[in-house]
């Protein structure tokens, strides 16, 4: 954060985006699966590039509260081909472009690996104080596998955990060192970004694992950003997504993203969505299935859902623009009906 505060007073544009970081969104993905202390996860928000046949899911990290240790894990499309710290202000400069600001991981044992001989480890990384491990595993060794590595598992953790792994049993699993955080001189509210580089032919987001573990009133908040190649097709399995921004991504937010750190692989021209996500956690039961092939539907699998009537595709909120033409068509109408009326009541001339 200081080193996104440095940059960010050497524009004028940017000065303006450190002051929409000190009251944005905190920044956080996963469903939390330890607690230990009062850590806690904070808003979600997240960025899922889709070019060439690759997914990019960029997310970050933000443990708030005190205690030890405490992890998440967030459920992937497919396999990961590098996990690396992810640029310093790329979600913030997205959160800035729909809401600019007015002017004024796992330590693992021996022991532990041996038990769980029926997940794989595909990769093990560390991100500064962060964990991080891919797993391929079904949702019962998965499951084990957390448990047997100091996870504490909420109730409703098998029924998420098996939702997902009946599409892939792919997991990022992510544990904060509390201890390793003091040394790297991070404090509570400190965020750590981190980017999954995912090959594969159906893009999704995860967006049920973010109720994982909490009361059913409580509402799940999150911002989910899309940069496509061409404008997508979207599906949900539910109400909670607005879509508020859908157009050519501007070629000055395209060009700051490519500036930041591991953000160079961004093509010159993409499609922009922004959905907001606001929803009770007991009817955050769907995630977000993406289409870019204009041939080619979003899949209810990959929603999440069996039945098409559940579907929901996000619209955009109705503004004066959109309702003109219908109040004029509704105005002409009222006209047309009075002269037609007035007509009918006049006398009749002499035969």
């Amino acid at each position: 954060m200081r080193r996104i505060r440095r940059w960010a007073l050497s524009t004028t544009t940017m000065t303006v985006a450190a002051l929409a970081l000190t009251a944005g969104p905190a920044l956080a993905c996963g469903g939390l699966v330890g607690a230990n202390g009062t850590i806690e996860l904070g808003r979600t928000t997240t960025l899922a590039a889709y070019t060439d046949g690759v997914q990019r899911y960029v997310t970050a990290f933000e443990f708030s509260g005190e205690g030890e240790e405490v992890g998440s894990i967030i459920p992937l499309p497919d396999v990961p081909t590098d996990v690396t710290r992810a640029g310093d202000w790329t979600l913030q400069r997205l959160v800035l472009e729909v809401d600019p600001p007015e002017v004024v991981a796992f330590e693992a044992t021996a022991e532990a690996g041996a038990a769980d001989a029926d997940v794989e480890v595909l990769l093990e990384t560390e991100v500064d104080a962060l964990d991080l491990t891919v797993l391929r595993g079904g949702a019962d060794e998965v499951g084990r596998w957390a448990v047997d590595n100091g996870f504490f598992l909420t109730p409703d953790a098998p029924e998420v955990l098996d939702f997902y792994a009946e599409r892939s049993e792919i997991f990022l699993a992510a544990k904060f060192d509390a201890s390793r955080a003091a040394d790297l001189l991070q404090g509570s509210g400190d965020s750590t970004p981190i980017m999954l580089t995912i090959p594969t032919d159906q893009p999704w987001v995860p967006l049920r694992i973010l109720s994982l573990g909490l009361d059913d009133s409580t509402v799940v908040e999150a911002d989910v950003f899309l940069l496509t190649d061409d404008k997508p097709q979207l599906l949900a399995g539910g109400n909670g997504l607005a879509l508020e921004r859908s157009a050519w991504a501007p070629d000055g937010l395209l060009d700051d993203l490519r500036s930041d750190i591991g953000m160079a692989w961004l093509p010159q021209r993409m499609w922009l969505t922004y959905l907001p996500l606001s929803v009770p956690a007991d009817e955050l039961t769907y995630d977000l299935a993406i289409s870019t092939d204009p041939g080619a539907h979003p899949s209810l699998d990959d929603v999440g859902i069996e039945l098409a009537s559940a579907a929901v595709t996000p619209q955009a909120p109705l503004t004066l623009r959109d309702w003109w033409p219908a109040a004029v068509a509704l105005g002409v109408g009222a006209v047309v009906w009075l002269l037609a009326g007035a007509i009918r009541r006049l006398p009749e001339g002499p035969a």
